[in-house]
């Protein structure tokens, strides 16, 4: 029962909080944040892509190539072992 009573009471006072809270704040956002309407969609140009592309091609050969590598190393110890 003291569970229930303090969750209400909880509820309630989250409840006048968001009726007191200005109309132009995110909701749940802290006070002084201004509403998603300032942000702006800027287009990436083909340069940019083409090396956020690259550098992603270079990050997963590089991914690939240390797991062959330990892979390869992981082998080689247990072939040591026998």
């Amino acid at each position: 029962m003291r569970k229930l009573t303090f969750a209400v009471a909880v509820l309630a006072s989250l409840g006048a909080a968001a009726i007191t809270a200005p109309a132009s704040a995110a909701p749940g956002a802290p006070m002084g944040v201004t509403a998603p309407d300032a942000i702006e969609h800027v287009q990436m140009h083909r340069m940019e892509r083409r090396m956020m592309h690259r550098r992603m091609e270079r990050r997963m050969m590089h991914r690939h190539m240390e797991r062959r590598m330990m892979r390869r190393h992981m082998e080689r110890r247990m072939m040591r072992r026998m």
